[in-house]
């Protein structure tokens, strides 16, 4: 399980002024669940290329919804 910290940092970067404990593992789960399925994109995509490795473009292409 991710850390709460850096969740609570980009919050708060956001302008978040102040933020509940369970709005930050909101956040965190939320963006756990987001990066996993972008990653599972990601592998289709470079299995799609014949490449057993992920690329920063693989990443890259699926966030921008291909």
């Amino acid at each position: 399980m991710l850390p709460l910290l850096p969740f609570e940092r980009i919050a708060k970067k956001a302008g978040v002024k102040r933020i509940s404990r369970e709005a930050v593992e909101e956040l965190r789960d939320t963006m756990d669940e987001y990066a996993t399925e972008m990653a599972e994109k990601a592998v289709k995509v470079s299995f799609h290329a014949n490449r057993r490795t992920v690329k920063a473009e693989d990443i890259a292409f699926v966030v921008k919804g291909g």
